[in-house]
């Protein structure tokens, strides 16, 4: 039998991937208190807004100028699957739809021919911190969808399945299915033109919550699907006798059953897994194509036509402070 972890390193914001998927980001701010615009209510000294990616920093703006967040930008080709943790995400695009979604909830968007839209992470609370944790995973579209009509959906966290397992000394661990299928529990459907809706494609989303010292054995799939382990909360865990580290990444051998052990702290991970899209890969900022001619045809259809222009009055559009979760 072979060592079940094929490669294996520390994460940082940027998480490595395998096809089908093609980005993966964990983002982890703790917010001070927000006020009542749901701006922070300081500044740390020298934030360059507008461009903020200190790694050294408790929390980022990233692209926002007053709201942290990511201002308008287009997107062609893919998907994008963002699953908050922590905090709240306020989504508007150029379709004319917005909504404020967190705590749990995933939202999943189908760019296809196109779409422009923002997401910023308003500071909702005034008494307390806005922590805010997230990760946002692009999937891949294989060629004949890359061009369909731009579809969001949201996965609200109260409807998302949750598996219980217990092992034989009665420590449980959590399996949150956003994709995919757990034995005889299955997902949520993706959105309509996804590579997940066919189930030969095994796309698989989990999150993964262990109590202390809990053993858990996670499944065989085909030898071709790429699969991808994420530890990003706990001290360490096991996998079959090899230690991994807090905030790493083991890639895992896909045909094979691999028993993990967790360590003496509660644990989170995240596994992302699936089948391959057998064609050539060509990206470039937003756009993921098949080829580099796409990539200029993308290039020239946004700045034609802006994917449907932007409806609202700010490029860094958020919903009112009051407002709850909705779509």
């Amino acid at each position: 039998m072979k060592h079940p972890i094929i490669h294996s390193g520390s994460i940082d914001f940027r998480l490595p991937v395998k096809p089908p998927f093609i980005f993966n980001a964990h983002h982890l701010d703790h917010y001070p208190e927000g006020n009542e615009k749901m701006e922070p209510i300081d500044y740390l000294d020298k934030r360059n807004n507008g461009d903020d990616f200190d790694p050294d920093a408790p929390w980022r703006m990233y692209h926002g100028t007053s709201v942290p967040g990511f201002p308008v930008h287009p997107h062609r080709g893919f998907e994008t699957v963002t699953i908050v943790e922590q905090g709240f995400v306020d989504h508007s695009d150029s379709l004319g739809s917005t909504g404020r979604y967190g705590e749990g909830d995933v939202q999943w968007l189908t760019a296809g021919r196109g779409v422009q839209h923002c997401e910023m992470f308003p500071l909702v609370h005034q008494d307390r911190p806005n922590t805010l944790e997230l990760f946002q995973v692009w999937l891949n579209l294989p060629s004949e969808r890359k061009m369909v009509k731009p579809y969001y959906k949201m996965l609200w966290n109260e409807d998302i399945p949750v598996v219980k397992e217990t092992d034989g000394e009665g420590n449980s661990t959590l399996i949150k299915v956003v994709a995919g299928d757990y034995s005889s529990t299955k997902a949520l459907a993706p959105t309509p033109n996804s590579w997940a809706t066919d189930e030969k494609n095994k796309v698989t989303i989990w999150l993964i919550t262990m109590e202390p010292e809990a053993t858990w054995t996670l499944s065989a799939t085909s030898e071709t699907a790429g699969r991808m382990l994420y530890l990003y909360r706990g001290e360490a865990i096991s996998i079959d006798g090899e230690n991994v580290e807090n905030e790493s990444y083991a890639e895992l051998i896909p045909n094979q059953d691999i028993t993990i052990k967790n360590g003496v702290k509660p644990a989170r991970l995240l596994l992302l897994e699936g089948e391959p899209i057998p064609e050539k890969v060509a990206a470039r900022g937003p756009f993921v194509m098949n080829t580099e001619t796409e990539i200029l045809e993308a290039i020239r259809d946004y700045q034609r036509t802006w994917f449907g222009g932007w409806p609202w009055e700010r490029n860094d559009h958020v919903n009112p402070l009051t407002a709850g979760r909705f779509s």
